[in-house]
């Protein structure tokens, strides 16, 4: 009980005195019934009590798939609780990272590109920091409304970037990443992908120059044979025209 009270005590904007984002209470980036279901979950009772920046680790270690609520009741994920948990904590950059780069476990890396996503505050900094993990293709586990569903790292790190809701999570507004290069905030990204783009384009014009040569070398014996008049030569060295139709 102690746990739920310390919980509504942090939303109770009367005596909220805690860090803030974006000039308010971190834990109202959640919508008021999601917020709720999570203060009422078993997990979060039983296994968000106490925790800190340190606890919250061994907890995030333990998951097996990402989301944000199920089920008919929509029932609300450790995934979303943890998050949450985060919210409440507001952990320093520094731990946020550690978090991230734990290149083993893939899970506490998508925990904490949710977090960055909805906690930090300077746009190009989000997409610095997240966009090197579009290039993570391993496989998610994701559990929806519906059930259970398939992602990769990079697609969900892609969803934080492009799209206003995640994980039954309305983001705060982040500008396009082309509208930040106008302004100068972030230099135009380079795609994993560019060299091999760059070697098929050398390619494609390898191919290009041996078509071109065959082109002429069959031109130039096809000049030498038929003298270049429409003729071709028989066998005894007399030419026959070439009648349309036969």
């Amino acid at each position: 009980m102690a746990h739920h009270a310390d919980a509504k005590r942090a939303l109770d904007e009367r005596g909220y005195t805690g860090s803030l984002i974006r000039g308010d209470n971190p834990l109202k980036l959640f919508e008021k019934p999601v917020r709720d279901r999570i203060i009422e979950s078993y997990y979060w009772k039983e296994q968000c009590f106490g925790l800190n920046a340190a606890t919250l680790l061994d907890r995030a270690l333990e998951l097996t798939f990402i989301g944000g609520t199920y089920g008919v009741a929509q029932r609300p994920t450790p995934f979303l609780c943890l998050a949450f948990k985060l919210l409440q904590l507001t952990p320093d950059k520094e731990i946020i990272l550690f978090y991230l780069r734990q290149e083993e476990f893939k899970y506490l890396r998508a925990l904490a590109a949710f977090y960055i996503r909805l906690a930090w505050e300077k746009d190009a900094e989000v997409y610095e920091t997240l966009e090197p993990y579009l290039a993570d293709a391993r496989k998610l586990k994701r559990m929806t409304r519906e059930g259970w569903a398939l992602t990769h790292v990079d697609e969900f790190v892609d969803d934080l970037l492009v799209k206003s809701r995640v994980c039954a999570t309305t983001l705060p507004k982040l500008n396009p990443r082309l509208f930040l290069e106008d302004e100068d905030k972030l230099e135009p990204r380079v795609s994993a992908l560019g060299e091999e783009l760059e070697e098929s384009d050398e390619d494609d014009e390898g191919s290009d120059g041996e078509v071109e040569e065959m082109e002429a070398i069959v031109e130039e014996h096809a000049i030498g044979n038929g003298h270049g008049n429409g003729h071709v030569v028989s066998d005894d060295g007399a030419s026959d025209e070439v009648m349309d139709g036969d």
